[in-house]
């Protein structure tokens, strides 16, 4: 929003059936392709992702943010605490802050697997990834640290 009071609406649009990938550093840890969708605003966050066969996003769980995700192409599995399903194009699954929003997609198929991922953005946030047994915290100041958890944790 602008000083008076204006809504600023991105240009150009981004297309969620565009190949053209950001070069940022794969976050995902299993060589997921994204895109954002929305730029660095303050509360919102949108990014399209697409998982070539054997790809995935590694398990994890927000402590701040909500997310939602939507799958437009393929047949993604999601890994949560209630177990795996395999999804379908249309699927809208939402994932609250805390352990029990912990997830993870792979593409177990022969097709690539295409899906926006949107939530809302905190600061600071903190990240945990069971299966490897750390934790991350960010800041929108420029933080960032990555802990080791222990096994008696």
């Amino acid at each position: 929003m602008t000083e008076d009071g204006l809504f600023v609406c991105q240009d150009p649009p981004v297309n969620i059936w565009t190949d053209d990938w950001d070069d940022d550093e794969d976050w995902s840890g299993g060589g997921a392709k994204s895109r954002r969708l929305v730029g660095s605003g303050a509360f919102l966050g949108a990014t399209v992702y697409e998982l070539d066969p054997g790809k995935w996003v590694i398990y994890h769980a927000h402590h701040g943010s909500d997310e939602v995700l939507l799958v437009l192409n393929g047949r993604p599995t999601l890994r949560t605490p209630e177990g795996e399903r395999q999804l379908e194009p249309g699927d809208v699954v939402d994932f609250p802050p805390g352990p029990e929003g912990a997830h993870g997609v792979r593409n177990d198929t022969d097709e690539p697997a295409r899906y926006v991922v949107a939530g809302t953005r905190v600061s600071p946030e903190v990240c945990e990834y069971p299966d490897l047994k750390q934790v991350t915290a960010q800041s929108k100041h420029g933080l960032f640290l990555i802990h080791d958890v222990g096994e008696d944790a």
